[in-house]
């Protein structure tokens, strides 16, 4: 029996996990298919388990978000929308989603269904949410480094559901901008298929050696906070973890939901069963340096005791019963004995035993005794919110015909509880590949700092970060450099600044921006600036590119993570580019590493982080957050002529000094070859 305003939602990698979180007591569960999930090694469900799960959840009152939520490549567009087609027949009560193409494309198909956005968008922004919003998302699931302040803030700017974690893990970086194991091995984060390169050794001067290994979140004790600060949904991370961790958290998060005491021992079995060095609220409570990293050690892993899992499955032994049920039972003389079961959502099971009441012998039957026996709902998802019984005078009716009908009510209750309307889906057409033809090849230019070379003067926007002081903008713009701002892919708790900045700098006469982030292109929309789209808004496929000009961007660049040929399949008629020069970006990160060796101090010159094998990664602070760079750049300037249908490259700079970023700028408009080490990135090998 639950009576909290804020929903309990359960990670169910396996149909297993799945039991164990309905028992546990959870409200909601989130699950993936064999395709299309961001957990792709986790368990998960073919279609005949993905229509028992439903089935199973829908008769206890639980709801089933599906997560299809990758990024999609042109060519699997058609194969999710059947997928998604077939989910609507089930029909689930939710779609979790990433890539905006199939947000366009659905929006098409399925009106009705109902969207939630993933925390793989990247949402930390009031206007993020409300722009969301405003495109029909009905849930927007927060990026994990908010501060209940900023949940606050976010709550009254939209007028959206909104759901965080409240246990589990913590990636280092913000979810949808790391590309860490995509760069290094192929095994993309946004298809479901990190390899976790982050919680292997990496260290900065004075950190611990693991600079880039988060603890793990627990909010469960102050449930309560989240709720205050807006959140519907309290999300317990964990896909891949076993059905005892999932029915730990489950039964914890219920007991705090409810204004319950969780139980000492539940706690210690929780982290038993699964932690790194304890857990951590430093993103809730704005603490962030040393005190969040940690790791998985040894005792961690030893907690873990073939008895806390024996305590622990013992939490999903029996069915929780959520389901208020009411009885009306009649025994009536000369008549069959008839019992209704009713549920609150208007099903109504009627059995008879086919067969009149006998005269009593001796005891007649009463309302008491038969109340008494309908009260025996164990081993049923019904609890008896409401017994009425109509009893004739002298009658017996025996204890095993009572029992007989009221397992009969309940189990017809429960199987007309499991169907639902199907969502209705027409098949819609998919935006063709292919059809856009650029013209040459424009470069543009990105600086961290404003030591501009005079050689970047021939590229066609430069952007420099949004806070560059105004009078030194006005100098570069005489002198003849195409100026352009950069928003920060990280904004969080920065909305109002940035926004006062960039309207300074439009008065000022700078009207184009680079937006990364859906938050920041709906900052640059809502002044009235030209909005280029970053490659961190992972445009993979042409639908998505569709929905990016919908929503206003003048051109956009596509992800990175696509090869040379997937990039120039991408069709449709907005302009876009690749990033062509530059350290990739291959995480953002709130949770600077550089504040595990003490502190960062927002660097003029980059600290670097070492992996085992002492290569090192620089790490650069802009906005809000850092970004660990890869160790060489991306080097593209003698395959320009490999580089099909794309209106403009990006040379993106980080480290390089204002000497060097002249010779690249000269061999980018020369097409000469590089001396130095360097990557061809993901543009050949791909991602899986």
């Amino acid at each position: 029996m639950t009576n909290s305003n804020i929903e309990v939602l359960a990670p169910a990698g396996s149909p297993e996990s799945l039991t164990a979180a309905v028992r546990a007591g959870a409200d909601a569960v989130y699950l993936g298919g064999n395709a299309f999930s961001a957990r792709a090694g986790a368990r998960n469900f073919d279609s005949g388990e993905l229509k028992s799960a439903v089935e199973y959840c829908h008769a206890r009152g639980v709801k089933v978000y599906l997560a299809v939520n990758t990024l999609l490549l042109q060519d699997e567009l058609q194969k999710a929308l059947d997928f998604v087609s077939y989910a609507c027949t089930l029909p689930v009560d939710a779609l979790i989603v990433q890539d905006t193409g199939l947000i366009w494309l659905l929006q098409k198909c399925a009106p009705g269904l109902r969207l939630h956005a993933s925390t793989q968008m990247s949402i930390h922004t009031p206007l993020g949410a409300l722009a969301l919003s405003e495109a029909g998302i009905r849930r927007v699931v927060l990026s994990r480094e908010l501060n209940l302040r900023e949940i606050e803030e976010i709550h009254r700017a939209a007028p959206v559901e909104l759901e965080a974690f409240v246990h589990g893990a913590l990636c280092m970086s913000v979810s949808g901008q790391c590309y860490f194991s995509s760069v290094l091995g192929s095994r993309s984060g946004n298809r479901g298929l990190c390899a976790q390169p982050c919680r292997l050794p990496f260290s900065v001067s004075g950190g611990t050696g693991h600079d880039l290994s988060l603890k793990d979140l627990s909010m469960i004790s102050r449930m309560d906070e989240l709720s205050r600060a807006g959140i519907a949904s309290a999300k317990i991370e964990g896909r891949m973890k076993r059905p005892e961790y999932v029915a730990a958290a489950a039964r914890a998060s219920r007991l705090a939901a409810d204004g319950e005491p969780v139980p000492p021992e539940l706690v210690k079995n929780l982290g038993a069963v699964f932690s790194r060095s304890g857990f951590t609220t430093g993103y809730p409570d704005g603490k962030l340096g040393r005190d969040m990293f940690g790791v998985r050690s040894k005792e961690d892993v030893t907690g873990a005791t073939g008895a806390v899992f024996a305590e622990l499955h013992g939490l999903y032994n029996h069915e929780y019963r959520r389901i208020p049920v009411s009885f009306r039972l009649t025994v009536q003389k000369e008549r069959p004995v008839v019992l209704f079961a009713a549920d609150r959502d208007g099903r109504t099971a009627r059995v008879s035993l086919g067969e009149t009441p006998r005269p009593a012998l001796s005891r007649a039957t009463d309302e008491e005794r038969c109340a008494e026996q309908l009260k025996k709902t164990g081993g049923t998802p019904f609890y008896a919110d409401e017994i009425v019984c109509e009893i004739g005078e002298g009658l017996s009716v025996l204890v095993s015909s009572l029992n007989r009908l009221r397992r009969e009510a309940l189990e017809k209750l429960e199987q007309m509880r499991t169907r639902r309307a199907e969502i209705p889906f027409q098949m819609c057409r998919i935006p063709e590949a292919g059809t856009h033809t650029a013209k040459k090849l424009r470069l543009r230019a990105r600086f961290a700092n404003t030591g501009l070379p005079p050689a970047a003067k021939q590229c066609e926007l430069v952007y420099l970060p949004y806070d560059t002081d105004l009078d030194i903008l006005q100098k570069l713009k005489a002198d003849g450099y195409p100026v352009a701002l950069e928003i920060p892919r990280g904004m969080f708790g920065m909305e109002k600044a940035v926004r006062a900045r960039l309207s300074a700098a439009k008065e000022a006469g700078f009207a184009d921006a680079w937006a990364g982030n859906l938050g920041a292109a709906a900052l640059g929309r809502e002044l009235g600036l030209t909005v280029h789209g970053g490659f961190s808004l992972n445009i993979t496929n042409t639908a998505a590119l569709l929905w990016h000009s919908e929503f206003g961007l003048a051109d956009a660049e596509l992800s990175f993570e696509l090869t040379l040929a997937q990039a120039a399949a991408v069709g449709g008629e907005l302009p876009r580019g690749l990033l062509l020069y530059g350290r990739l970006p291959l995480m953002l990160t709130r949770n600077c590493p550089a504040a595990n060796a003490g502190g960062c101090k927002n660097c003029e010159t980059a600290p670097f982080l070492t992996d085992r094998k002492g290569i090192r990664f620089p790490v650069q602070c802009y906005g809000a957050c850092s970004e660990v760079l890869n160790c060489v750049p991306l080097y593209m300037a003698d395959r320009l002529g490999e580089v099909r249908n794309q209106d403009f490259g990006v040379l993106r700079f980080t480290t390089e000094s204002a000497r060097e970023a002249e010779e690249i700028i000269g061999r980018y408009l020369a097409g000469s070859p590089d001396e130095g080490e360097h990557t061809r990135g993901l543009y050949y090998r791909g991602i899986e």
